[in-house]
């Protein structure tokens, strides 16, 4: 590949097929986020965490994985499902025998905008299982992703982007006991290695001056 040095800007531009690259970033966030609700799910049915001593003679244990592919909008990804020892668990999020993400994409990856505050992603989580979900559970998957969450907002950048793009994903909301439409606003670049990567994920009210200023803010305090 020819080093990024040696290319203009315009180049640079031609290469990046923005929509493309920005959903091949975002089904890896989706597919990382999806494995903690998974182990999320499994610690709640076996009521004790991962290696934890609590889960000594209960009768019942982790087994592995089973992988499967599933079909997602940003396209097919590789998960790996947990399993138990007596083969009793039974993966909510996405269903044993389902081939498909049922349109989870947008929900998931719009926890990592800018602007959701843990009650926000409290009930966004319960909006996705829906009525059959208990608080024990909420709060398991919570604690599980917020760690990513946070890690991933306010990861350090670069200082240099020659090549930034926007993108918009649109996703359902509750607000006042109503279900709105919202959209989180994804920036993408490329550094000056000549790889891509997503900056950030922010959601507001509208695309107003005072947000775009916000989302300037944020990346120059991360170092750009």
């Amino acid at each position: 590949m020819q080093d990024l040095q040696d290319k203009t800007i315009g180049e640079l531009a031609k290469d990046c097929h923005s929509v493309e690259d920005v959903h091949e970033m975002l089904k890896n966030l989706f597919k990382d986020t999806l494995q903690q609700i998974f182990e999320a799910e499994i610690e709640e049915h076996l009521g004790y965490k991962k290696h934890g001593i609590e889960g000594n003679n209960t009768g019942n244990s982790r087994n592995g994985y089973n992988k499967k592919t599933i079909q997602t909008k940003f396209g097919k990804s590789e998960i790996e499902v947990p399993r138990d020892r007596n083969s009793e668990f039974e993966p909510r999020i996405i269903g044993k025998y389902e081939k498909t993400s049922n349109q989870l994409e947008e929900q998931i990856i719009a926890m990592y905008a800018k602007g959701m505050s843990t009650r926000d992603i409290e009930d966004h989580m319960r909006d996705i299982y829906g009525i059959d979900v208990s608080p024990t559970m909420v709060s398991k998957i919570t604690d599980k992703i917020l760690p990513m969450i946070s890690e991933w907002q306010s990861r350090p950048l670069d200082r240099v982007y020659p090549v930034v793009f926007l993108d918009a994903i649109h996703f359902k909301v509750r607000k006042d006991n109503r279900i709105i439409n919202k959209a989180a606003y994804s920036v993408m670049a490329i550094n000056m290695a000549g790889q891509k990567e997503i900056l950030g994920i922010w959601v507001g009210e509208n695309e107003s001056a005072s947000f775009w200023l916000g989302v300037c803010n944020d990346l120059k305090n991360r170092g750009v």
